[in-house]
């Protein structure tokens, strides 16, 4: 199997308001439920404290506000559509394109299934940070020398081991890593 764990660069914080709302009116969404999401986003103001400095106020464009429950669901209106030709997976901002490969003839598509994803994230106003997507070659085929994959904006990464939701998965299948992982963290505490 070839999976793609994707990071879309800085997820909430580049949501374009416009987007989500035609997206929203696609579902049936009544105009005075958008209309009170929309006083919700707009005129939002953030400023940072560090120590006992504090900045001035600065005028939010688009995103949205950390530590609330519309934040991932209306991330999750988001990428509902998001549909690149293989098994993929979302979870919030968390999401994984995966293909199937045969032993016998491992011929991929991911490539194109990239491009899929690139030319979504472009309609949607979103961006992919190529520096932490990261595949990976699961199973037997991890010894097999397929091309790497790239972007206009660099490489992607192939690793032997990834942390999705907490778990850590490995190339060859083992629990290994993962076990290696809590001990440690156990160990630590």
């Amino acid at each position: 199997m070839r999976t793609i764990f994707v990071d879309f660069r800085k997820a909430f914080d580049l949501v374009n308001h416009n987007i989500l709302f035609q997206k929203l009116q696609k579902y049936g969404i009544p105009d005075f439920l958008l209309l009170w999401l929309g006083s919700y986003l707009s005129n939002r103001q953030q400023r940072v404290r560090a120590n006992q400095t504090i900045s001035s106020w600065k005028q939010l464009k688009g995103g949205m506000p950390q530590g609330s429950w519309l934040g991932p669901l209306s991330f999750l209106v988001l990428v509902d559509d998001l549909t690149t030709g293989c098994l993929t997976h979302k979870y919030v901002d968390d999401s994984t394109l995966s293909e199937l490969l045969q032993s016998n003839f491992p011929h991929s598509s991911m490539t194109n299934y990239l491009q899929n994803l690139i030319d979504w994230t472009a309609v949607n106003d979103m961006q992919l940070n190529t520096s932490k997507t990261k595949e990976m070659i699961l199973g037997c085929l991890a010894q097999t020398n397929l091309p790497l994959l790239t972007t206009s904006t660099g490489t992607i990464e192939r690793v032997t081991s990834f942390k999705l939701l907490g778990v850590y998965i490995d190339s060859s299948l083992s629990w290994t890593t993962h076990i290696n992982n809590i001990t440690k963290k156990a160990t630590r505490r």
